[in-house]
C-alpha cells in the first residue's frame, strides 16, 4: 500500500511538471511554474499571456479562466483582451468561471461553481453567483491550503 502511495506521489509531480511545460509551450507564460492547474481546466485560447496566476495556487478541474471580451468588439472587429489575475496561493474550485478583467487577491478560495464577475481582495473567501464574500482574514499556506483553526463540518 505504502508503495502504491509513494508512486502515485511521484507520478502526479511528473504530470503536473509535463502540464506545467506544455502550458507555457502554448504561450501561457505569465502562470507561476509551482502552480497546480488540474486536467479539464479551460483556459482562454484567443489571449493567453492575458491569464496571470501567481505561486503557490491550485486550479481545480472544471474551471474556465477568460482574458478576453466576447460581447464587446472593437470597430475594426477584434476583441477587447482584458488581463485577468489570480494573487499567491489561492484555491480555486471545481467549475468556476473567472471573467475576464477579474483581479482575486493573495490567498483566497473561490468556492466550487462560483462565477466571479468582479475583483476580489486579499485573503477572502467568496462562492455564489454572482461571487460573494462570506468570509475575510483566512490564510493560506504554500499549497493553497487553509491555515488556523478552520474545522471540516460534518
Amino acid at each position: 500500500m505504502a508503495l502504491r502511495v509513494t508512486i502515485r506521489y511521484y507520478l502526479s509531480k511528473v504530470v503536473r511538471l509535463w502540464r506545467m511545460w506544455l502550458l507555457h509551450a502554448k504561450g501561457y507564460t505569465n502562470i507561476a511554474k509551482n502552480t497546480v492547474i488540474e486536467s479539464g481546466v479551460k483556459l482562454d485560447k484567443l489571449n493567453p499571456k492575458g491569464i496571470h496566476i501567481g505561486t503557490g495556487c491550485l486550479i481545480a478541474s472544471g474551471t474556465t479562466i477568460l482574458s478576453h471580451e466576447h460581447i464587446f468588439v472593437k470597430p475594426d472587429g477584434s476583441y477587447y483582451f482584458k488581463d485577468t489575475y489570480i494573487g499567491n496561493n489561492c484555491f480555486v474550485g471545481v467549475n468556476s468561471l473567472i471573467c475576464p478583467g477579474v483581479h482575486i487577491g493573495n490567498e483566497c478560495v473561490v468556492g466550487g461553481g462560483t462565477i466571479v464577475t468582479k475583483d476580489v481582495p486579499d485573503n477572502c473567501m467568496v462562492v455564489g453567483v454572482p461571487a460573494k464574500i462570506v468570509k475575510t482574514g483566512i490564510h493560506m499556506n504554500d499549497h493553497a491550503r487553509l491555515e488556523g483553526d478552520f474545522k471540516y463540518k460534518e
